[in-house]
């Protein structure tokens, strides 16, 4: 297909610029890997089959060979003219196979015990070879960043305002802290997917005909392809696995969007603290040629918006009427583009985060900017140690005084005849923290490197 005559922008402009990852994912996301995993399947039964006693091994290899060869092209063909695509399927690798061999096509199961199963086997494998090592590749940038900058000092910022002082380095750990969780949510989860061969209404009525412990043969199905039985299902697995799957990588896609929109705010002109690496022949704007948008942070959070609301089709597809209804079928053909989309943002802010350009002088001249009133918190915190009775107030009251003079509060404090009497208690160090607050920065630096050591070892990043 002509990139022109796609629908959705993920297949032409959003999947994954990456040759490496990409050829990784197509293993997964795409509707050949969908053809490739059911037909796979297919195999993998008649293996176990084979090994019961019930078939040759000779049929079992003609099978082996048939999910092979078998092309999405044909299987398609065949379910335009029957309408079912699994039977399309086995109809299709079929024609690959003896009459000796063709009974043994599909033997015992329901469509859904193929489409549950590779479907979980998609997800999975997406997961480990593809999500993980981006986020993973991500994670190091994040880590050598925050220990790039974390003596670099900048203000806190709560509600948009101006707080008490941190390092760029804290604020950067905070994300690898939460993409850290979030890529452990993410492997176990996918790990724990499951698949089941248990038949129309998951009572194991086929197999039951034919083999002593159907349950034993379930597991060993399952294992040919990397998986573990649903613990009971229906005509479906159980809703949860995938529902926490989804869940784990809705919730980074999140943390993505977060640190991306934390880099935009401090990308506005009147912050200017860090910067998008402009390359020399780029366009900030159509109008303005000053422009220099940083486009590729924003396109994160917009890539989230758009794919975030989808967790609640997912959690809908808990749903199904009885032992199974339809209601999942066309949604659940969605989920691969949750996968793209969160790549997408993934290899991006890997781009752009190693390119980040910190601009520490502007980070001092924000913090001055308030002419040391981010002082008052150590200030209260000083007084009522050593005895004030109500220092919040005494000092709330200081810096209404300093904006109305504009004076350093600093210097305020320093002339209220209110706290002579316990400004002598204060310790050299002590007085210095309140003067010049540039210092108040607790243990921001060593919680940094602290949080990379930390992830660096849960993750076996070093």
């Amino acid at each position: 297909m002509d990139r022109f005559d796609c629908v959705s922008p993920l297949d032409f402009r959003y999947y994954v610029p990456n040759d490496r990852l990409r050829t990784l994912l197509d293993d997964y996301v795409t509707e050949r890997a969908r053809v490739r995993s059911e037909a796979m399947v297919e195999a993998a039964v008649t293996r176990v089959l084979a090994r019961m006693g019930i078939c040759s091994q000779e049929i079992a290899d003609e099978v082996d060979h048939a999910a092979e060869v078998v092309t999405p092209e044909e299987v398609a063909e065949e379910e335009a003219r029957i309408h079912h695509n699994i039977r399309a399927l086995v109809n299709s690798m079929k024609t690959h196979v003896s009459d000796e061999a063709k009974p043994y096509l599909h033997f015992t199961l329901t469509s859904v015990d193929v489409i549950d199963t590779a479907a979980a086997w998609r997800l999975k494998g997406a997961a480990l070879n593809g999500v993980l090592p981006a986020l993973e590749e991500l994670e190091r940038v994040l880590i050598d960043l925050a220990r790039r900058e974390a003596d670099t000092l900048q203000v806190g910022r709560t509600h948009g305002q101006h707080g008490v002082p941190i390092t760029f380095g804290f604020a950067i750990a905070e994300y690898v802290s939460r993409l850290g969780g979030r890529i452990h949510a993410i492997r176990a989860t996918a790990e724990n997917l499951r698949g089941k061969i248990s038949g129309a209404v998951g009572a194991y009525n086929a197999s039951a005909l034919m083999i002593d412990d159907p349950e034993e043969f379930e597991r060993q199905v399952l294992a040919e392809v990397g998986l573990e039985p649903s613990p009971i299902s229906t005509q479906i697995v159980e809703a949860e696995f995938v529902t926490d799957y989804m869940h784990a990588l809705v919730s980074c896609f999140g943390v993505l969007a977060n640190l991306a929109d934390d880099m935009r705010n401090l990308q506005r002109t009147e912050i200017d603290e860090v910067a998008e690496e402009f390359e020399a022949q780029q366009v900030g704007s159509s109008t303005m040629p000053h422009k220099r948008n940083p486009w590729n942070f924003e396109h994160v959070k917009s890539m989230w918006k758009q794919f975030m609301p989808r967790m609640i089709t997912v959690y809908s597809d808990q749903i199904s009427e009885h032992q199974r209804d339809l209601s999942n079928s066309a949604s659940q053909r969605f989920l691969p583009e949750i996968i793209v989309g969160l790549l997408d943002g993934a290899t991006r802010l890997t781009k752009f985060m190693g390119r980040l350009v910190t601009d520490r002088e502007k980070m001092r001249e924000n913090l001055a900017m308030t002419e040391g009133m981010i002082g008052a918190e150590p200030a209260y915190i000083l007084l009522a140690a050593l005895g004030h009775p109500d220092a919040h107030e005494a000092v709330r009251k200081l810096t209404l005084q300093a904006q109305q003079t504009d004076t350093p509060l600093g210097e305020v404090l320093q002339a209220s005849e209110e706290l002579a009497e316990y400004r002598s208690q204060l310790t050299d160090r002590q007085r210095e923290i309140i003067l010049d607050p540039s210092q108040y920065t607790g243990i921001a630096a060593e919680k940094a490197r602290s949080i990379c050591d930390l992830w660096e070892g849960r993750l076996g990043l070093a």
